[in-house]
């Protein structure tokens, strides 16, 4: 049984028809951004959903992951990186950890927390992995510190625009971690220990992309979309046995621009396909691997290109926003076909007497509880029906109005957070739970 499978099988085992779910992970319980939970209240009025709480926090892109009530929110104050444990109920402080940072900057651009945190749901083990590549390893309930690293200092220096950016992944007895260095580019660590397992020298530096657990053949392949700051540029897609580090195949696939990063998360597509995406000129690809694990093009869509924005996979059909203006894309996963685009130029929600039109922009999708949500860059909230026909606008609400709210929604027991990154730096919680 595949990884995907496992844990598919796993979370519905353990929730049953209840509308429970964890959110281990950056990308959601099963590494796809779509939760198991259902009998959601998501027909919300323009002023969103009922708020539960909020919680006032420092800067930074990292999104939020939640295991048993407990909310992980990773953000940087000062010069500090803070690592908080939030009740998912209350948003009371359940446990917190500082520790010094060097804030730098590229392009104009401060360098604050883009790595998400993850959880493993066996252990109840929290894994952070800061902007100077403090990785830690904390006690879920307890916040103690198991086990931590200095990646730089083990492994040398990766090069990168704005700190590490890729989140670490928890696979059956390992921690997965993109480090990105000379010699090192993604290490397996015993996630109980720390201790290295294995390491795949490759000469593809560190990116912003997620590694993700892919079907390929039958069995599961660790997938790695690489490429960080050096000139020139190189990077691509790394298709890598998880039990060993071996590489089977290298799928270049980076700009010639030195100011690019490779950063959107692959996505896996159904067995033995793999669809990776960048907004510096390539646009997106459709890989098919063979019986060897080596790549083969099916597909190439120029106007599919998203800078870091997740697409997500659903009924064959792959949904995403293209470049920087917030094009939703539909594209048919055999032929590359793209069903349908569109821009909501003329969408509009009110806001404090006006009508403020949507703008997605770097917006990121979730499937829950049969629909689409969906939360725009500058803090718009859509429920959409989506299928190979078009989107169909089920409900919308504006939950502020400021830039730069990258990091995806998510979904877990019922409450939903959204984490706003400008003019109000704030962790928000919303009940959107049935008879609560």
């Amino acid at each position: 049984m595949t990884f995907h499978k496992l844990i598919a099988a796993l979370t519905l085992g353990l929730c049953g028809m209840s509308t429970a779910g964890d959110w281990p992970h950056m990308l959601g319980p099963t590494l796809d951004f779509h939760s198991q939970e259902t009998g959601l209240r998501l027909n919300f009025p323009v002023e969103g959903p009922p708020k539960l709480w909020e919680f006032e926090k420092g800067k930074g892109h990292a999104g939020v992951v939640v295991v048993d009530d407990h909310v992980i929110l990773m953000h940087q104050i000062d010069e500090q990186e803070v690592i908080h444990c939030l009740a998912a109920a209350t948003g009371k402080v359940i446990w917190q950890h500082r520790y010094p940072v060097k804030v730098d900057h590229s392009y104009g651009i401060v360098d604050t927390p883009r790595s998400s945190p993850s959880i493993d749901v066996e252990t109840k083990t929290v894994y952070t992995l800061g902007n100077d590549t403090d990785l830690i390893a904390f006690d879920l309930k307890k916040g103690k510190i198991k086990w931590q690293k200095k990646l730089s200092q083990e492994y040398g220096e990766a090069p990168f625009f704005f700190g590490q950016g890729s989140s670490p992944l928890p696979y059956q007895d390992k921690l997965v971690v993109h480090v990105g260095a000379p010699g090192a580019c993604v290490v397996a660590l015993d996630k109980k220990t720390g201790a290295e397992l294995w390491r795949a020298d490759h000469t593809w530096n560190g990116s912003y992309a997620s590694p993700i657990i892919a079907d390929i053949n039958g069995t599961d392949r660790l997938m790695v979309f690489a490429g960080g700051k050096t000139r020139p540029p190189h990077g691509g897609l790394l298709c890598i046995d998880p039990e060993t580090g071996v590489v089977h195949d290298a799928f270049e696939w980076r700009s010639d621009t030195f100011a690019s990063v490779n950063a959107a998360t692959p996505v896996a597509c159904g067995p033995n396909r793999v669809f990776i995406t960048e907004d510096y000129g390539k646009g997106g690809v459709m890989l098919r691997y063979d019986q060897n694990f080596k790549a083969h093009v099916m597909w190439r869509a120029l106007d599919f290109g998203c800078q870091f924005q997740t697409p997500i996979y659903h009924d064959g059909i792959l949904y995403g926003f293209g470049g920087n203006a917030g094009l939703m894309l539909a594209c048919d996963v055999t032929s590359g076909r793209i069903l349908w685009d569109e821009g909501f130029f003329k969408t509009t929600i009110p806001w404090k007497g006006r009508d403020i039109p949507i703008s997605m922009g770097h917006a990121h999708l979730i499937h829950v509880d049969g629909a689409f949500l969906c939360l725009s860059e500058n803090g718009s909230l859509v429920r959409f029906f989506l299928n190979q026909n078009g989107p169909g606008l089920m409900s919308r609400a504006r939950l502020f109005y400021a830039p730069e709210a990258w990091a995806p929604p998510v979904i877990s027991n019922g409450r939903l957070f959204i984490n706003q990154n400008e003019m109000q730096q704030r962790l928000i919680c919303y009940d959107v739970g049935a008879g609560r």
